[in-house]
């Protein structure tokens, strides 16, 4: 598979060229205490390295195309400490790779394989230290012209090549997108199981983690939010501090990483296992967009022309619950909606949970195609002060899941975790 990318990348560079990608850095936590370590996306794409303190080379010289890596050499008292580190024999056999030099002779080498190169593709700003130590290179390679070198003379930001092809799925990645979908559909269900009036948010957090780790999933694919009441009215909740009371809506946003991929699920339901009727009402609104908009998914068809077919049942419900007056027509025109409905219909999803690739403008008028990856995640938030019906004050409701984009419409990778009414409060009556 990451033979494949480099080809397909190759293929793409100018000859004379080189493409540099960094890994990422440990991150300090506190003190002397780290992170957990997460390898940089684009980096792990093309090496399926998951080490700190490396650089991928991929060179395209004179029709010749060749892999030179820079890694942390072996270290008996470090690994001892740190834990275990690939060096460069098992580097070269291990990863596919041409030529691996320790990160730690970087100065020394890195000219060398730069000397007689037209032009870098470079992440440049992405990670500012190593930018420091590739333009020494250069310009160590500019100062030898005595000495036979030749310098690069162009940098160029690969990124709206790579970020196409991260934007295709392979089947490869597919199959690991499913299973991030089914982990955390898994962890929703366990949610829904294990709710009760009186948890904390956090204890319900706790239960998806398990799942998540029990699964094989090492970490969450972001911060998890676990927001009742009108918690749920703040998009990216994360504190997870209160309790969960009786006639609450619980909502959960959760998605676990599993071999580098994101699930990205969002499921709302009643705290008590019951919708008020209410609830009901002001949750089918968005489950009808939801389905509406999943039914519509398919080659050509852009986010922008299924956020309208949303927009148009979101609020005309508003409008038939009395939440908004007015024609539905000019409302959408107005963009008066935004004060209920104020993100994006979905966004790329893969290696990165806000995975790249181009939308083409604001509206995200790109049309869809064959092996696009998205999340499709309407949602309604009332603000407790909004004036409207006391009943939907201080309700937020989102119904998301991930989605590929097939020949003929989409493929749901979340389908296990159920979002009906009937289904949900089914569920939630066997706990």
């Amino acid at each position: 598979m990451f033979l494949q990318r480099r080809q397909q990348l190759f293929a793409a560079m100018s000859d004379n060229s080189v493409a540099i990608f960094c890994a990422a850095e440990e991150q300090t936590r506190s003190r002397d205490t780290e992170f957990p370590f997460r390898q940089d996306s684009d980096f792990y794409y093309f090496s399926g390295f998951n080490e700190p303190s490396a650089m991928l080379l991929l060179i395209k010289h004179a029709g010749e195309t060749r892999t030179v890596l820079f890694n942390r050499r072996k270290d008996k008292l470090a690994e001892i400490w740190q834990g275990r580190r690939l060096g460069q024999e098992q580097a070269v056999s291990n990863l596919a790779i041409d030529k691996a030099h320790a990160i730690e002779e970087l100065g020394e080498h890195l000219h060398l394989e730069l000397d007689g190169l037209d032009k870098v593709y470079l992440a440049q700003g992405r990670y500012p230290a190593y930018d420091q130590q590739i333009f020494a290179a250069i310009e160590c390679l500019r100062n030898g012209l005595r000495q036979g070198f030749k310098a690069p003379k162009q940098i160029e930001d690969w990124r709206p090549i790579v970020d196409e092809m991260r934007l295709i799925k392979s089947a490869e990645e597919v199959t690991l997108m499913r299973k991030a979908g089914e982990i955390s559909a898994a962890g929703h269900v366990r949610a829904m199981r294990s709710c009760k009036v009186g948890m904390w948010e956090y204890q319900l957090e706790a239960e998806i983690h398990h799942e998540f780790l029990m699964a094989g999933s090492r970490a969450p694919a972001y911060g998890t939010i676990v927001g009742a009441g009108d918690n749920a009215c703040i998009l990216h909740y994360t504190e997870n501090e209160s309790v969960m009371q009786d006639g609450d809506l619980v909502l959960i946003d959760a998605g676990a990483e599993y071999q580098m991929y994101a699930g990205d699920i969002t499921r709302t339901f009643p705290v008590n296992g019951k919708f008020s009727p209410e609830q009901a009402k002001l949750y089918k609104v968005v489950l009808d967009a939801q389905l509406a908009a999943l039914d519509m998914l398919k080659p050509g068809v852009s986010i922008y022309q299924v956020n309208q077919e949303v927009l148009n049942i979101m609020v005309r419900g508003l409008v038939e619950l009395g939440i908004m007056q007015g024609d539905v027509a000019k409302l959408i025109e107005e963009e008066t909606y935004k004060e209920y409905y104020m993100h994006g219909l979905g966004h790329w999803i893969g290696l990165d949970v806000h995975d790249v690739g181009d939308y083409w403008d604001v509206k995200r008028s790109r049309p869809l195609a064959e092996g696009m990856a998205i999340t499709i995640e309407p949602g309604l938030y009332i603000p407790v002060d909004a004036e409207v019906p006391a009943a939907y004050q201080g309700v937020g409701i989102r119904i998301e899941d991930d989605v590929v984009i097939t020949s003929t419409g989409c493929d749901i990778l979340t389908s296990d975790v159920p979002k009906s009414i009937a289904e949900i409060e089914a569920l939630m009556a066997t706990s």
